[in-house]
């Protein structure tokens, strides 16, 4: 996908636009100026390595979250049950 990263000279907003041969040139939406600085952008490499690993951090996040929420849980069910004695 064609999507460019540009800085506006005006008004120094960044964003992404995807840009085609048919559309319009790409405008400012803070400021709608047509004043903007295309950003050398990384490329986006996937694999099937790449893909996996970010399976993985995911879980891993999920879990984590998951842990943390389980202890908060734990955490206030003992508060409260210490409130009632």
């Amino acid at each position: 996908m064609p999507i460019f990263e540009f800085r506006c000279q005006q008004c120094d907003e960044q964003f992404e636009s995807l840009v085609l041969h048919s559309s319009a040139p790409a405008r400012c939406p803070a400021c709608d100026s047509n004043h903007l600085e295309k950003l050398i952008s990384l490329p986006v490499v996937s694999s099937d390595h790449t893909r996996k690993r970010a399976r993985q951090s995911a879980r891993a996040h999920a879990s984590g979250i998951r842990h943390e929420k389980q202890h908060e849980d734990h955490k206030e069910l003992h508060g409260h049950l210490a409130e009632d004695h």
